[in-house]
């Protein structure tokens, strides 16, 4: 016997002393589930299988009915694409409550102008939209400013020689 070997002998004898001295480690065992309760995944589709992200968030917004909110921004965002530039271009939409419209003209002339048109502009919002966002435009001027600040109000004719 070589000096390598008496050496790998040796080595064995102590891990084997080691081993032996060594409290045995509790041996875990796996719970067996029975067969009929194991979910095997196999080649056709079920529900752990990952869904396409623009069906799920389908899913999400229809749970939570967020879809007629959802429809009502998109109308704000897409405003200029929905009505047309020529309109877009002088009035804007302002709100949105309760199926009621309200934008605003650049001047009284536009705000006559587009509530002669009226029937159209809702038609076209129901096409790109869908039904029932909007129910009812209303369209109005330009505001002047307004003077009033705070809760306390003096009767009178207001500032005057203003611009003068």
């Amino acid at each position: 016997m070589s000096g390598d070997e008496a050496g790998d002998d040796r080595g064995r004898r102590l891990v084997e002393r080691a081993r032996k001295a060594a409290p045995a480690a509790p041996r875990r065992r796996k719970r067996r589930v029975a067969p009929e309760d194991q979910r095997w995944s196999g080649a056709g589709a079920d529900e752990r299988d990952p869904a396409l992200l623009g069906a799920t968030v389908d899913k999400f917004v229809q749970d939570r009915d967020w879809e007629q909110p959802l429809r009502a921004n998109g109308l704000l965002g897409r405003w200029e694409q929905i009505v047309g530039p020529a309109i877009a271009a002088h009035c804007r939409p302002e709100r949105l409550t309760d199926g009621e419209l309200v934008c605003v003209a650049e001047s009284t002339t536009w705000a006559a102008a587009i509530t002669l048109q009226t029937a159209d502009i809702l038609a076209k919002i129901t096409t790109e939209v869908g039904p029932g966002v909007v129910r009812r435009l209303r369209v109005h001027g330009p505001t002047a400013p307004s003077w009033q600040h705070g809760p306390l109000r003096v009767r009178g004719r207001g500032p005057r020689d203003t611009y003068g």
